[in-house]
């Protein structure tokens, strides 16, 4: 029996403008459309700290998302890019650790069921032909204890040379073997290092469990306006109609804390939600006012 594809849609926390407060910054998501919001723990000191945030500071953001009607869909911990997973130091690597166990805490205070996990081995050194081991280890470490709390860490394939395919992903799923280590896939991604969209999201079927939509050109895998670019949206989004895939597709844009910022959210979730729509795919919305 085939299955009809649900979802719901979402927007990354840099294609807002940072209020100052997190009731109106949740709120210009709501305004924009949206059901949910992720957050990003990057390599800057300001989302690096939300690391340790405490209990009280996990509660006063989810109390805020909740009063605007918007959820809290993950946490992109891209900030593996600069304290690398599979580097040569032992230091480094034991600290790379250290952020996954960080990762899952922050998920766990804020009631985030998943946390989006760089496919970046040893991104500032030097290539070297250890670095995918040392990042394997290392991940391997970190998910008893995303077991025991109960969140999920998920791969996203980046752009570079290392987990840039859904396939490579899936090597690393195959070797591993663990529940808690899914796919968050960046459609994007696929297009920017010329890889076939239909192929790479087949070998991803039942692995994924959110999506990241944002388009890209060769070279430039950030701050390309939707449609702009070489992403195959259509195709991605007929594939996963074809699998029955339901779960959280997020739009990704960096809006560099633009005043219009909602206002270029909304314009490219009408643009996204109509090639949805022809690919039968339906958007489940969990914004009573949208």
């Amino acid at each position: 029996m085939s299955i009809n594809s649900e979802i719901s849609l979402g927007i990354y926390e840099k294609a807002l403008r940072w209020t100052g407060q997190w009731d109106s910054f949740f709120a210009q998501a709501r305004e924009a459309g949206f059901s949910f919001v992720d957050l990003s723990v990057d390599e800057s000191d300001e989302r690096r700290a939300r690391l340790d945030w405490s209990w009280e500071q996990c509660q006063e953001v989810r109390e805020a998302a909740h009063r605007n009607n918007v959820i809290i869909g993950g946490i992109c911990l891209s900030v593996h890019r600069k304290v690398m997973p599979g580097s040569i130091n032992d230091t480094i690597r034991a600290e790379a650790l250290e952020i996954y166990r960080k990762g899952v805490d922050l998920c766990f205070n804020l009631g985030v069921p998943l946390l989006q996990v760089a496919g970046y081995f040893a991104y500032y050194e030097d290539d070297d032909p250890g670095a995918r081991g040392r990042y394997l280890d290392t991940l391997r470490k970190a998910l008893p204890y995303a077991a025991q709390k109960g969140v999920i860490l998920a791969i996203e394939n980046v752009d570079g040379n290392d987990i840039s395919a859904i396939n490579d992903a899936m090597d690393v799923l195959n070797e591993v073997q663990s529940p808690w280590l899914q796919l968050y896939p960046d459609i994007g991604n696929i297009a920017e290092h010329g890889g076939d969209t239909v192929k790479e999201l087949q070998a991803g079927h039942n692995r994924m469990m959110a999506i990241h939509i944002k388009d890209v050109l060769p070279g430039q895998p950030r701050r390309i306006p939707i449609g702009e670019g070489v992403a195959d949206f259509p195709a991605a989004f007929s594939e996963l109609a074809r699998q029955g895939f339901c779960g959280r597709m997020m739009i990704e844009l960096w809006n560099d804390e633009a005043k219009n910022s909602a206002e270029i959210c909304k314009d490219a979730r009408l643009k996204v939600e109509k090639l949805i729509y022809d690919a039968g795919i339906t958007i489940i919305s969990t914004n009573e006012e949208n």
